[in-house]
């Protein structure tokens, strides 16, 4: 048994795990979208795991890897889902180029403060109702996806789940700053473009469409506000309580309340949120509910699980991988943070650079950031964070952005035409850019 962990094959629960992550929705959308299968799947395939685990001596990694990660990556996604969910945006104001990407950049800005998932959908409706008269609206659905769903997330912990990995694997909070350059250098170039085809699709449209854009004018209103404080709260206490600032968290024989004060403080501002927030803002108004975390928690227990001789394997056969050059590593994160879930993705490839030999590290030089060289982990967190809008399956958001969009009559590419149309031709040149000239 404790050979078989060890191997290879302990990487097929975790391969078909992410498998029916990419292809459920596309060959099983009504069997898929219902969390119970979900977590069929889940213990399905993560409770073999354990057993084996457990029975090949790696019960220490297998609660590391629940206890560790699981745990605060799910408290710290149930914080921001509640609190951004009881924040509401109303009103319709003149949909023209300049207001649209407005809206795009205030996503691009919130997204690494309260993630991607809480920007995207505090922002995708009242950014339809302002669009609603016009008859070209589905390229700013696609680049908002791009901006506020992925790309803005970038500069803290928050932004992505990815990055809250890393965070936990040892990386500053403040480090995750550093890259504001790439992240500029992307979501200007992206706004560029989005501002150019907006102002060309709207000559285009219709005047009567326009003149009704023009009259029916709605003040933005603001409710929920006090959430913002939580918010706040949950900023704070990502980036002061933890084990770098309060070393006796991380000591293995901590009391529980300690290990997990920060799991602790993160709940008591999500119960906050629900009980200080009126009813009418979050049910009614925001249409909350808890479908969508639930799916994270049940889908995410198979894979952490799972996840677990996967990384222990990428781990010990790192420097056979042939992965030695900077490029790589942001390429291959990006790929398959394209088509399978860019957490795990991060998480794996972090993995395979912490396997690398003394003289493969030392190579890449700089500083060691998450007990990785720096630019290895600026380059995982590119790909991963970057690459995630490359597909409506790449990042959480995509799928929500996009369902949203259709329940208001708008008609969206097809899995392929989105890629096609959208994430090849725009995004990925992009990328390559940042590619080229940052790494």
């Amino acid at each position: 048994m404790e050979q078989l962990v060890h191997s290879a094959w302990s990487m097929i629960p975790f391969g078909l795990m992410l498998l029916m992550i990419a292809i459920g929705p596309l060959v099983a959308e009504h069997w898929w979208e219902k969390n119970a299968n979900k977590l069929i799947i889940s213990l399905l395939l993560g409770i073999p795991t354990a057993v084996c685990l457990i029975m090949g001596g790696m019960v220490h990694e297998l609660e590391h890897q629940l206890f560790n990660d699981y745990v605060p990556f799910i408290i710290l996604l149930l914080a921001l889902f509640v609190i951004t969910g009881g924040i509401h945006i109303s009103g319709d104001i003149k949909a023209k180029p300049w207001v649209n990407t407005t809206f795009l950049g205030l996503g691009w800005l919130l997204a690494s403060i309260m993630g991607t998932t809480g920007a995207a959908m505090l922002l995708i409706r009242p950014l339809l109702t302002t669009n609603q008269q016009r008859d070209y609206k589905v390229h700013t659905v696609l680049f908002f996806i791009a901006l506020c769903a992925n790309c803005g997330g970038l500069l803290t912990p928050l932004g992505d789940p990815p990055l809250f990995m890393l965070f936990l694997r040892g990386a500053e909070f403040t480090w995750f700053m550093s890259m504001w350059p790439q992240w500029l250098f992307t979501g200007g170039i992206l706004m560029l473009i989005y501002f150019a085809l907006d102002t060309y699709y709207y000559k285009k449209e219709n005047w009567v469409a326009l003149s009704a854009d023009a009259r029916e004018h709605v003040p933005m209103r603001l409710g929920g506000r006090i959430n913002f404080l939580y918010l706040v709260g949950v900023v704070l206490s990502v980036a002061f309580i933890n084990s770098g600032l309060i070393p006796a968290m991380g000591e293995e024989n901590a009391p529980l309340w300690l290990k997990y004060l920060r799991e602790i403080v993160l709940l008591s501002l999500t119960f906050l949120s629900l009980y200080t927030t009126k009813k009418k803002v979050r049910f009614e108004l925001n249409k909350f509910s808890w479908g969508p975390i639930v799916e994270v928690a049940v889908l995410f227990l198979g894979i952490f699980t799972t996840m677990t001789p996967a990384l222990a394997y990428l781990n010990a056969n790192a420097a056979s991988l042939g992965l030695t050059d900077i490029w790589q590593f942001y390429y291959s994160t990006g790929l398959l943070s394209s088509f399978l879930d860019n957490t795990p993705t991060a998480v794996a490839f972090h993995s395979v650079a912490t396997g690398l030999t003394p003289d493969q590290i030392a190579s890449f030089g700089g500083s060691i950031v998450a007990g990785i060289p720096e630019i290895l982990l600026k380059a995982i967190c590119l790909g991963s964070v970057f690459f995630g809008a490359m597909t409506y399956i790449g990042n959480g958001p995509n799928f929500m952005v996009k369902a949203i969009a259709e329940e208001n009559g708008i008609k969206m590419p097809s899995f392929f035409g989105y890629m096609l149309k959208f994430s090849l031709v725009v995004l990925l040149p992009v990328y390559i850019l940042v590619q080229l000239i940052f790494l």
